[in-house]
């Protein structure tokens, strides 16, 4: 459970570069595990070995100061309702602007911390000139430059202080999120899954201040339901732009062990939900996708086969995930998709005895080796599991940096061939034996 520390503010003032340095060596090392970069507006970082997720909220605004008027609202709010603390950039070289103001009168009326971060600060006279910033009235500031790095120490040690320490979950209780675009159906399902208020058996209040974690006792499973504030709630405005509602489903998927990926087959699986896909997927959550409204689809045209085929070719290579086509309306296969949840929730949790592992791949890695690179051999010794809340699987060999990625999902296809890990992300590394 990690916290969200959003960066807000008006274009052109460095946020990007800072969000970028806040991320930079995890990135990297995240988007070459699974040879994918997508969406640069969500990242993790960890500073003093305090592990937080970063969303850079000016991922949408293009063109005109008077667009920008009308998305600043959305980008503080979104800030606001996702974050557990707020860093709101400005620009010593400008001083403070209209926008600079709008944005603080937003963030006064906050009870999350907030930390205002000047920005192009490189020099003493620049330092003076940042004091104008007391302006704003939202207390101290911190001098920093993005591109070189100068201050955002000093920012981010006291950043740290403020978010809010990972408790332990007490329970043990699976917790799944159901996440997806508008208006595809969640607040139904969750409503379906209810049923009548009495199936609920006690509320918790969630971790967070605004997710409630909902216990459900039905159909023999006991789990919870992490219902962020996101979801029952209907949003002021008609947020349907592509950036916001991915962003609205981070909190959803940093608290929970499986998420239930809902999208409309009438409107397909498109980039929205192809990228809340890969969100949960960089986080390591189990994945179910359920297929929703599947009785409008014209049969003729689709069957469930082709349907299938056609998802699983947009989320390679990770394909080995429960597809399931429901009807929340009629109410069908929604109790499939939650017993497929809990199946999922123990794959992840699955912990495969050294020895067997061992005994099952090794024969088959003998039959295929890594393949010679510049002459030299890579011989694989021993495979275990590494004790983490989701699948990590170490192979020690001689020569780890020899080994490439399409040898390294040969292994992973194997794994999910003689061990279920159906719907979770699998790890693995090469160490040096």
């Amino acid at each position: 459970m990690g916290a969200i520390v959003a960066i807000v503010g008006r274009p052109n003032v460095g946020k990007s570069t800072f969000f970028n340095r806040l991320i930079q060596r995890r990135e990297a090392i995240v988007d070459a595990v699974s040879g994918v970069t997508r969406d640069r507006h969500y990242g993790k970082s960890d500073w003093n070995g305090k592990e937080f997720s970063v969303i850079d909220t000016g991922g949408y605004v293009v063109g005109s100061d008077d667009v920008f008027e009308k998305e600043i609202d959305k980008q503080v709010n979104l800030a606001i309702e996702e974050a557990d603390a707020i860093v709101f950039m400005v620009d010593v070289e400008t001083g403070i602007t209209g926008m600079d103001e709008e944005v603080a009168k937003l963030l006064r009326r906050v009870n999350k911390p907030v930390f205002l971060a000047v920005n192009k600060v490189d020099n003493a006279k620049r330092a003076e000139d940042a004091v104008e910033f007391y302006g704003l009235g939202l207390g101290e500031y911190y001098t920093v430059s993005s591109v070189n790095g100068s201050g955002t120490g000093e920012l981010l040690d006291e950043l740290v202080k403020v978010l809010p320490e990972v408790e332990e979950q007490e329970d043990e209780l699976p917790r799944f999120a159901v996440v997806g675009r508008p208006n595809a159906g969640k607040s139904s399902f969750i409503n379906a899954l209810i049923g009548e208020e009495r199936y609920i058996v006690t509320d918790i209040a969630g971790t967070t201040r605004d997710s409630i974690d909902t216990r459900y006792n039905r159909y023999g499973f006991e789990f919870n339901l992490v219902d962020t504030a996101g979801i029952r709630r209907k949003a002021k405005v008609k947020e349907d732009l592509e950036f916001y509602s991915v962003m609205r489903s981070v909190r959803a998927i940093e608290h929970c062990d499986v998420c239930l990926l809902l999208f409309d087959a009438t409107r397909g699986f498109d980039g929205q939900v192809e990228n809340i896909f890969w969100l949960a997927h960089r986080n390591n959550k189990g994945i179910v996708i359920l297929v929703n409204k599947w009785d409008l689809v014209e049969k003729e045209t689709q069957s469930v086969k082709a349907y299938t085929q056609k998802i699983k070719k947009a989320i390679e290579p990770f394909t080995d995930v429960p597809i399931l086509f429901i009807s929340v309306l009629s109410k069908q296969r929604i109790y499939k998709a939650i017993e497929t949840a809990v199946q999922v929730y123990q794959n992840r949790s699955k912990r495969i005895p050294t020895r067997k592992l061992n005994d099952v791949l090794l024969p088959i890695i003998a039959q295929t080796p890594p393949p010679a690179y510049k002459g030299k051999y890579v011989k694989i010794k021993y495979i275990t599991q590494l004790p983490t809340s989701y699948p990590q699987i170490a192979f020690f060999c001689n020569l780890p940096q020899y080994i490439r990625d399409p040898y390294k999902r040969f292994l992973e296809n194997k794994l999910r061939e003689h061990f279920d890990f159906s719907g979770v992300p699998v790890t693995i590394y090469m160490r040096k034996k």
